[in-house]
């Protein structure tokens, strides 16, 4: 698989693309007002223990107090969670917890004013504040160490046998006795056994730096940051599998390669600087894609098409044939459909960062060998997701449902904000509903024996409706309420909007008779 990586970078905002055969899959933003938090350790205190839901709030400094579950608490020989990023350990996850299950309640190990060093494992959200965990662990480019943890592992992507046997003994032997656990990354597969032991001593070098630093702090406090977007990327994503790193700032390109230059000189070379006047990501053809990364519809090669409707509670994905009919075989159309649709789900999964739970409504099949087939593409393509994915079996209503890991806000959630108008429905009263209101709200001012004239204003389109559909509705409104109505037009409505003004007054009146 080809797998190249587009940075455009400036001042304001930093955008990594990451392309794979020459395909947009991934879109990672980063900007100074809203920088990303995963990773950040901070001095916490604690300002709330809660027995019913086993969590304690803790305040970190940020807007609204982060959210601490007792499964993310150290207790004595635990184990803690090795997930970082797509880096997961195998069989003995399991067995760590189990024993968090049988673990203290939070009542006894945590009591409010209490200072705690606390991970951020998840970024606000909606209206949560961050999550985090006290099973702390930093990342290298090969290791993950972990300081409360007591055994190695190894990515589960790295798949032979002798291979984990050999990186586990070489871990094992370089890591100092009770001084925490290691996970070997994917990308350290083929490094040598220096390589591995001098980046673990720079990892708990780093550590007993940030042990220190609490010492010298007052909470809450912010002890370590997670390194910046691009040098994360470079250090979790970038290999000998990825081809090319094009990067548009000479800052950001000196940054990398001088970070590369320490832990991976080999890769220099693929680091390239974009030095043309036409911007980047419109060189790249993937300006025009992200522009339409919020729209509903996503049509797929064959004429199908998806519509995404991401919920309060989930993502809903509806694939419909469109204008795809195939020829003879129904069966075989409906396959071929799902399979591109199954494709589709996944990238757009990642191209979007849904998170949460995702039910994906495919169309229905008629053979289980087929319904295998389109779980199995499904899956094969999660698989390349950085993100933990879980794709669970086709329903009895013939649903896919599957999770995806969520650590931040989605691009629909951090980019746009609530329409003013429909307030995020995507939904506004017709012109037709608006006429009714009006006449509703006129015939409650008549029923109080008003005699001041009054100007009915509304958004130019509703004017239009009544002037073209309902040409007598005020003269019989006027005969109704006892008093005289103008019709004036507003641009500055909303669409669904109106007002009801006493003429001689100027005086608004509308929220006394517009109930419904």
């Amino acid at each position: 698989m080809k797998r190249e990586l587009l940075i455009n970078a400036n001042p304001r905002e930093t955008r990594v693309a990451i392309i794979e055969d020459d395909q947009l899959v991934e879109l990672l933003v980063d900007r100074p007002e809203a920088r990303r938090m995963v990773g950040d350790i901070y001095l916490g205190r604690v300002e709330a223990v809660l027995p019913g839901i086993q969590a304690a709030f803790v305040d970190i400094g940020t807007e609204k107090s982060a959210f601490l579950h007792a499964s993310d608490l150290v207790y004595p020989e635990d184990e803690p969670d090795e997930d970082h990023d797509d880096e997961d350990d195998d069989e003995e996850s399991d067995r760590g917890r189990r024993r968090r299950a049988k673990a203290p309640a939070i009542q006894d190990v945590l009591k409010r004013g209490q200072d705690l060093i606390v991970q951020v494992s998840k970024e606000p959200i909606s209206t949560k504040g961050p999550r985090v965990t006290a099973q702390v662990s930093l990342a290298g480019r090969f290791l993950v160490y972990m300081p409360f943890a007591e055994r190695v592992g190894v990515s589960r992507k790295i798949g032979d046998r002798e291979a984990r046997k050999r990186l586990r003994a070489q871990v094992e032997e370089a890591l100092p006795k009770d001084s925490g656990g290691v996970i070997v990354r994917t990308v350290g597969e083929d490094v040598t056994k220096e390589t591995l032991e001098h980046e673990l001593s720079t990892l708990i070098g780093q550590w007993k730096r940030i042990k220190r630093k609490t010492h010298f702090v007052r909470a809450p406090a912010l002890i370590h940051r997670e390194t910046s977007l691009t040098r994360g990327l470079i250090r979790d994503v970038f290999s000998t599998k990825v081809e090319q790193v094009t990067v548009d700032s000479k800052q950001v390109y000196n940054e990398i390669v001088e970070y590369l230059t320490g832990i991976a000189p080999d890769l220099v070379d693929r680091i390239k600087m974009y030095e043309s006047v036409t911007p980047l990501f419109d060189h790249a053809n993937i300006e025009q894609e992200l522009r339409d990364l919020f729209k509903r519809r996503c049509d797929l090669p064959s004429g199908g098409y998806l519509i995404i409707e991401p919920t309060e509670a989930l993502v809903s994905v509806d694939v419909n044939s469109g204008r795809y009919t195939g020829k003879k075989d129904p069966e075989k159309t409906i396959l071929k459909t799902n399979l591109e649709a199954a494709r589709e789900v996944a990238r757009q999964a990642r191209l979007r960062d849904l998170g949460g739970i995702i039910v994906c409504d495919f169309i229905d099949m008629e053979t289980k060998a087929n319904r295998d087939k389109v779980l199995q593409e499904l899956r094969t393509h999660l698989g390349r997701d950085r993100a933990r994915t879980k794709a669970f079996a086709v329903s009895e209503l013939g649903l896919i449902e599957m999770t995806r890991q969520r650590v931040r806000q989605s691009h629909l959630q951090a980019m746009t904000e609530a329409c003013p108008t429909c307030h995020g429905t995507g939904r506004v009263f017709t012109a037709e509903t608006i006429a009714r209101r009006v006449e509703r709200a006129v015939r409650r001012a008549g029923l109080e024996r008003r005699k001041d004239p009054m100007i009915v204003r509304v958004h130019p389109d509703v004017a239009m409706y009544i002037l073209e559909n309902e040409k007598d509705l005020l003269k019989k409104l006027e005969k109704a309420a006892g008093f005289s109505l103008e019709l004036r037009d507003d641009p500055l409505l909303n669409p669904d909007a109106f007002k009801l003004v006493v003429k001689s007054a100027g005086r608004d009146v509308t929220q006394q008779y517009a109930v419904a």
